[in-house]
């Protein structure tokens, strides 16, 4: 668990997708190896990273149907097309039918396999329910994605509530570790209102810097499933920010398994 950070928003397209697989880009290119949990019914991780979640054999949906031993977790993790150092829990459709499950049985699943890495990455939907809430459950630590937009900062309070939830409820190991600002334009007098309001809210320590600039090739990444590292100088400023958030994200990962 000490190695496992949920990256979270319950608002949706403030790119939670992008900063995760951005932050397995920058580990794959530092030689770690990173297993991506994706926990989202919609499995846009899975098909990035080159899987079909409609043809894959199994997923993490099968892994909470029963109690899962160390080699079921391993059958069902498959090597990313990536590199051989990114591999992913793919996701399932099918997770939706544990909106109401026991949110201890990621945890378990994933306990089994976490020291095979550096760092596990869970990709959680944009939602607080049973699927992040069983996320947060399995991680130590909650890293919040955001949007410096009007919309892209509703209901960030009603995340932090659902963190300290979960740490009175089922567990008392769960930080928030810090925010990650994705989306920011150069220049926005928006933006910066934004950020001044999600400092007030979370506190300036929380917001790790540097933060993800705007940038279309961010998007082509997504679409063409490649990491982002595979774009070079046409994407230095994305692959700087994501070299340097892994960097801290990992500095922070050890700190706490110490």
């Amino acid at each position: 668990m000490m190695r496992t950070v949920a990256v979270l928003n319950q608002k949706g397209g403030v790119g939670k997708t992008t900063v995760t697989l951005g932050l397995a880009s920058a580990a794959a290119a530092a030689g770690r190896r990173i297993l991506v949990v994706d926990a989202d019914p919609q499995s846009a991780s899975t098909w990035v990273l080159g899987h079909d979640p409609a043809e894959i054999g199994g997923s993490l949906a099968d892994l909470l149907d029963d109690e899962p031993t160390a080699d079921d977790v391993r059958d069902t993790v498959v090597t990313s097309a990536w590199s051989d150092l990114v591999h992913i829990l793919p996701g399932s459709p099918r997770l939706q039918e544990y909106e109401r499950g026991s949110k201890k049985r990621m945890r378990r699943a994933i306990d089994l396999v976490a020291a095979d890495y550096d760092v596990v990455l869970i990709d959680c939907p944009p939602s607080l329910g049973t699927l992040t809430r069983s996320a947060l459950t399995a991680s130590r630590h909650a890293l919040i994605v955001v949007e410096p937009s009007a919309l892209g900062l509703r209901g960030i309070g009603g995340v932090a509530d659902a963190i300290d939830e979960v740490w009175d409820s089922t567990n008392p190991d769960l930080v928030l570790s810090g925010v990650v600002l994705n989306r920011v334009p150069a220049i926005s007098s928006e933006a910066e209102r934004r950020i001044d309001e999600l400092t007030r809210i979370v506190g300036r320590s929380a917001i790790w810097k540097p933060s993800v600039p705007q940038r279309v090739v961010l998007n082509q990444a997504i679409g063409e499933r490649r990491p982002v590292h595979h774009y070079g100088y046409r994407a230095s400023d994305p692959i700087d920010a994501f070299d340097r958030l892994w960097r801290k994200l990992d500095a922070t990962v050890r700190r706490a398994a110490d």
